[in-house]
């Protein structure tokens, strides 16, 4: 059910939903975590389809107003298609509501994984390095860019998911599981996000290590020795190392804090 054409309300209800979209996270909590703020996207399509039918608009605003928690970006896009299945079910009764929900609740952990995985570990990680690596070197654009290339990019993608889950409707879901290419994204885009990673660590993650050693009459750089072993080693374990204590319970700031008076005691003693 493509749609190759939207009229002049829908086109309208489309644009409100996308704006009310970005409360997503501002109405987030414990208990429905993104429900309030789905309802909130879909209210301005509820509201047209059963105008004219005040029990049932109040009943289809509370049905789609419980638990809900996906990536951000895709939110639109089960809207838009919610928004086309809730026009279908009113006009020609062929979905009902279960079938909506079914589908609404099938999407939202496959959609997570792909949002996080692309956006998080790998748009994020690439916003990052570019704009640290300008404000590494005194350039102010640094995070303007950062915020034009994560955010904007996200900006421009809900606007799109949410136009293509209305002209999809209820043909996307089927061709998408069938193809399987909701598991196939998923998995290019985590590794292209740990390979990102790695990138980041080896370029950005610095160990300054000034250990020398005196061997009789030869001196030893601990440093050399270790990164002909493997160039980078120690970046790598120190992530991992504060990887390990995140996932304990350790407190970045705290992380963050402990690396500067090591950093200060190795210094002193001239290790680093």
């Amino acid at each position: 059910m493509v749609k190759n054409h939207i009229t002049a309300t829908e086109k309208k209800i489309l644009n409100s939903m996308y704006w009310r979209s970005g409360s997503c996270f501002a109405t987030f909590n414990m208990v429905k975590m993104e429900g309030n703020a789905f309802t909130i996207t879909m209210a301005p399509a509820i509201n047209e389809i059963y105008k004219e039918d005040e029990e049932e608009r109040c009943r289809t605003l509370l049905r789609h107003n419980n638990f809900f928690n996906t990536h951000a970006v895709f939110l639109p896009f089960i809207a838009g298609l919610c928004f086309a299945m809730e026009k279908e079910r009113k006009e020609k009764g062929t979905v009902d509501a279960d079938t909506i929900e079914s589908i609404k609740v099938a999407l939202m952990g496959p959609a997570a994984g792909i949002g996080d995985a692309f956006f998080f570990n790998c748009v994020r990680v690439i916003a990052a390095g570019i704009g640290i690596g300008l404000a590494a070197q005194g350039n102010l654009l640094g995070s303007l860019i950062f915020a034009v290339i994560y955010g904007g990019s996200q900006m421009l993608l809900r606007w799109y998911f949410l136009h293509m889950g209305f002209h999809a409707g209820t043909d996307f879901i089927n061709s998408v599981f069938e193809t399987g290419l909701i598991k196939a994204v998923t998995k290019a885009a985590s590794i292209l996000g740990v390979g990102m990673v790695g990138a980041m660590v080896a370029q950005m993650v610095n160990v300054p290590l000034a250990w020398t050693i005196q061997v009789g009459e030869a001196s030893v750089v601990v440093n050399d020795v270790i990164s002909s072993i493997m160039p980078g080693l120690l970046s790598i374990l120190l992530v991992f190392v504060l990887m390990r204590l995140i996932r304990k319970g350790k407190r970045p700031a705290m992380l963050i804090f402990g690396i500067m008076v090591l950093s200060l005691g190795l210094a002193f003693l001239g290790i680093f």
